[in-house]
């Protein structure tokens, strides 16, 4: 078993089930002298894809969250990883992600009652985005990734039994990981031990990887520090994997915040 995962209780109530989830204890440790462009995320022993620590090197090196802590969705293997504002490691667990295969909204969708939206409908957007914490309709806490379309990071939500979320949740497919209309489905512990800790107070960044666009796209800041550092490597890296569109830099998402809040949407 690897030393970064533990099974948590959910905390809710009843234990009906359980995830794998990993919390870091790294002690705190001072800064040295080093420049922040030579920094590098620190892991751990953990596994984590190549698509992960590609994007948490560019974060780090090149200073892409300011001094904010910021979390990395790996939509594909259903993870989330939470890291410091230093890069370290704080924590990574399973999720449960937006049912429908795709890396953007429907304009509008964070306005329709629930029930309303169909199932094509129900996806986790990819980018870089400013989280925000607050509360949802439901007035339980969220940390905020799309204020507008109503996606948010929250606890594991038991309102369908039928959906057998605890179950998917625990479940080593990542398929079986995407149950919800969008939102960023937690273990409570994971939810209340690590995530609001880090977001609860000032928010932070999170980077959602794609699925059906190409990373380099989705993230234009890392597209263009991997030229600087490497143009060649660069170049190879931006040729490979699924052909992407071709848009105007201003057509590209470098980030997006959460509206002030008016009604808090629903969330589920």
């Amino acid at each position: 078993m690897d030393p970064l995962d533990w099974v948590n209780g959910l905390k809710l109530g009843l234990l009906a089930g359980a995830a794998i989830v990993s919390i870091v204890l790294t002690p705190p440790v001072e800064p040295t002298g080093t420049e922040l462009r030579d920094r590098v995320p620190e892991f751990g022993a953990g596994y984590a894809s190549p698509s992960v620590r590609r994007v948490a090197r560019w974060i780090v090196a090149d200073g892409d969250n300011g001094r904010a802590p910021f979390a990395i969705v790996d939509k594909p293997d259903a993870r989330l990883y939470v890291f410091d504002h230093r890069g370290r490691l704080r924590g990574t667990s399973q999720v449960l992600l937006g049912s429908a295969r795709g890396d953007d909204t429907v304009p509008g969708i964070g306005q329709r009652p629930i029930q309303l939206v169909r199932p094509d409908e129900r996806t986790t957007p990819a980018g870089r985005f400013m989280a925000t914490p607050g509360r949802n309709a439901r007035d339980e806490d969220v940390i905020w990734i799309d204020y507008d379309a109503a996606v948010s990071m929250h606890r594991v939500r038991l309102t369908q039994p039928a959906e057998h979320r605890l179950e998917r949740l625990a479940s080593p497919r990542a398929a079986d990981r995407r149950i919800s209309y969008g939102c960023i489905n937690l273990p409570v512990a994971f939810f209340d031990e690590i995530v609001w800790q880090m977001f609860g107070t000032r928010g932070g960044i999170v980077y959602v990887l794609p699925e059906v666009r190409s990373i380099e796209w989705t993230f234009p800041g890392m597209r263009r520090f991997e030229a600087r550092a490497n143009p060649t490597l660069a170049q190879g890296a931006q040729a490979s994997g699924p052909a992407a569109p071709v848009f105007e830099e201003t057509a590209a998402n470098p980030g997006r915040r959460a509206s002030t809040p008016t009604r808090a949407p629903p969330s589920a």
